[in-house]
C-alpha cells in the first residue's frame, strides 16, 4: 500500500497492530484523527498513555482497577461463590448475564506451553491462598474458563490444587461453542452456561 507520507504510514502502521484492524481500517482511522481539531488528537493519545501508566490491578481479585485496593469487598455479593476467569473482559461479560452474585478472582491469562506460559505466570496461587485465607467462607469455586484445550488443561490444573478444600468446583456448562472465547459469547448463552454449571471432574484413569 501506498501512503503520501511517512507520517500517516508509521500512524497506520501502529494503529494496525491493534486486534481486528487492518491496513486499511488503520489508514481510515488515521485520516480521520487527521481531520479533527488538536485537541481531540491530544486528549485520545493523553488517554492512552493514562491507560497504560496508571492502570493498576487489584491485589486480591487481579481485575483491571484505578488502584491496587480490592474496591470488591466493598460490593454485596454472595461471598460463596467465586468465579475463576481468564482475564477482565471474562468478567464484564458475565456481569453483563445477571446471572452471577458473587465474587472473580482473574487468572491473567491460561497455561498455553507454546507461548511459554506456565502455572507460575498466572494468579494461580494467590487463588489457592484466597480460598484458604476465607476459612470455609468461600464453598464453590467455578471455573469459567473458555472451552479450549488451554482452558481445560487450566481448569484441570486448577481443581487439583484446590482438591484438598472442603469446596465444590464446577465449571459452566457446554453451552459455550468448543474452542470459543467467553468475551465473545452471547448474553443468553453465557448466562445460561453459568446457571446449569456442572460439578467438575478431575478423576483420571
Amino acid at each position: 500500500m501506498q501512503y503520501p507520507s511517512k507520517l500517516i504510514e508509521d500512524a497506520v502502521n501502529e494503529i494496525s497492530k491493534l486486534p481486528g484492524i487492518g491496513k486499511k481500517t488503520a489508514l481510515r482511522l488515521a485520516l480521520h484523527l487527521l481531520k479533527q481539531d488538536e485537541g481531540t488528537t491530544e486528549s485520545l493519545s493523553s488517554a492512552l498513555v493514562n491507560l497504560r501508566q496508571q492502570t493498576k490491578y487489584c491485589r486480591i481479585c487481579h481485575i483491571i482497577s484505578d488502584s491496587e485496593d480490592c474496591t470488591c469487598e466493598s460490593i454485596r455479593k454472595d461471598s460463596s461463590l467465586l468465579c475463576v476467569v481468564e482475564d477482565t473482559p471474562d468478567v464484564i461479560a458475565i456481569q453483563n448475564t445477571s446471572q452471577f452474585y458473587g465474587y472473580f478472582h482473574v487468572l491473567g491469562g491460561i497455561i498455553s506451553p507454546i507461548e511459554g506460559i506456565g502455572p507460575g505466570e498466572l494468579n494461580i496461587d494467590s487463588l489457592v491462598e484466597r480460598v484458604r485465607k476465607s476459612e470455609g467462607v468461600i464453598k464453590e469455586v467455578i471455573l469459567a474458563l473458555s472451552p479450549t484445550m488451554e482452558g481445560d488443561t487450566t481448569s484441570f490444573y486448577i481443581a487439583k490444587k484446590l482438591k484438598s478444600f472442603d469446596i465444590k468446583i464446577t465449571t459452566i456448562a457446554r453451552g459455550v461453542p468448543i474452542g470459543g472465547e467467553l468475551e465473545y459469547t452471547d448474553e443468553v448463552t453465557l448466562g445460561r452456561s453459568i446457571v446449569q454449571r456442572l460439578v467438575f471432574d478431575i478423576t483420571t484413569d
